[in-house]
């Protein structure tokens, strides 16, 4: 059994953000595929918010070293201001610095064969990096997602400072992975001479936990009407809902037997200030819910018993997909996508053999779309048994698997 020193911020208990899921299957089936997990992770206090409800996921026996951090924007503030260079990359540099000392002194106790980082936290690349260069020790760096963007992130100094981190990890690192075709193509064509070390590893869903989960959804929301649920943040720009409350008032005012029969339930949205002050300024108050994060298998539970799950992605992240599409699929509820067609979600969508899609930007598209599922709410809204399938858990880990076997034998041909 091999070892690997995994480098993760989110991460239990850690609450509130779907990120937390990558790592932790990963960290759970990896001993299957020959490799022994070590997390290396960020003090609770760094956390804005925290919940026990997943420790019971993490595998028996799993070592868990969790380092000093803070979070720059709470604790280091005065007046609610704060020195800027104290949060670039992430308000959580300061997690990095104990880090590489425990990652060293983990390195030198245990032994792993490799070192694996994973993003949005950019911190995290920065320590793999130092750790990388100080142990001599193949890296894989997870980014997920595209860090250096056209207008992200908006700071100049913060773009900068992820332009440096993103060509200095991949550069360094024996093997570097995306989630998504077209984030791997990006990269690609950034850098042309690490083609075969750049890898696509995308999310999944568990199978174990919606198996277990099964048993708690019974009934429907809302009897009566159409309850389409979107559980998790709604970001302003990246998940922009306002074109969907626009499309939910000029229902109201032309199809109002439609309009009547649809409700759409926001589960933990983050902005729900915004939300609501949309449902006040389009006059769909009584058609709109915005409740608060609850646990991870209740969350779960409330996908099994939607009647349809909703999908926001803006085409300006045309090259990501949302985490949760891969639960929405497992969950064999009905699944509307309001996303440009032609990026990653609404490409992955239409190869599930789901083509409820709209443009995120387009109210008339939104607003047949919607009628279109009143009237027939099965009409190319479920993925097939083939890509629910192919999206497990299990099945990313033995990938991420083989790309660490990989990198072991670069590195010992190397050597």
């Amino acid at each position: 059994m091999k070892r690997l020193l995994m480098i993760a911020f989110h991460f239990p208990p850690l609450a509130g953000s779907s990120g937390i899921q990558r790592t932790l299957r990963f960290a759970r089936y990896l001993p299957d595929n020959g490799w022994e997990p070590i997390i290396l992770s960020a003090h609770p206090r760094a956390y804005e918010r925290t919940s026990d409800d997943q420790l019971q996921d993490m595998a028996p026996g799993l070592r868990v070293v969790r380092a000093q951090a803070w979070d720059t924007a709470r604790h280091f503030a005065i007046g609610g201001r704060y020195i800027g260079a104290l949060a670039r990359p992430d308000r959580w540099l300061s997690w990095k610095y104990d880090a590489v000392r425990q990652g060293m002194r983990l390195i030198r106790e245990l032994r792993p064969d490799a070192i694996w980082s994973t993003y949005p936290i950019a911190t995290a690349h920065l320590i793999g990096l130092a750790l990388h260069r100080r142990s001599g020790l193949p890296w894989v760096a997870d980014f997920r997602d595209p860090m250096a963007q056209d207008g992200y992130p908006k700071d100049p100094a913060t773009w900068h400072s992820f332009a440096r981190i993103e060509s200095q990890a991949l550069t360094a690192a024996t093997a570097s992975t995306f989630t998504t075709p077209s984030a791997l193509a990006l990269y690609r064509q950034r850098y042309p001479q690490l083609v075969n070390s750049t890898h696509l590893l995308e999310n999944g869903y568990d199978e174990e936990t919606f198996s277990a989960t099964s048993g708690q959804a019974s009934g429907v929301l809302n009897p009566g009407r159409l309850t389409l649920l979107h559980s998790g943040i709604v970001y302003p720009s990246e998940r922009d809902p306002r074109t969907l409350f626009a499309a939910l008032e000029w229902l109201k005012q032309s199809d109002l037997e439609t309009y009547a029969q649809l409700r759409i339930r926001f589960r933990a949205p983050v902005h729900d200030a915004l939300l609501h002050e949309l449902a006040r300024h389009h006059g769909v108050e009584d058609a709109i819910e915005v409740f608060p994060a609850i646990p991870y298998r209740e969350a779960l539970a409330e996908m099994l018993q939607a009647d349809a799950l909703l999908i926001l992605q803006a085409g300006n992240c045309n090259a990501q997909i949302p985490a949760k599409l891969y639960e929405y699929m497992r969950a064999r509820r009905p699944m509307l996508a309001l996303t440009d067609p032609a990026g990653d979600t609404g490409i992955t969508c239409r190869n599930a053999g789901i083509d409820a899609i709209a443009p995120l930007d387009d109210r008339h598209a939104i607003a047949a779309l919607l009628t279109r599922f009143y009237k027939n709410p099965n009409s190319g809204t479920h993925a097939s048994e083939a890509a629910i399938i192919n999206a497990s858990r299990q099945g990313r880990t033995q990938e991420l698997a083989r790309i660490l076997h990989a990198a072991s034998n670069v590195s010992d041909k190397n050597a």
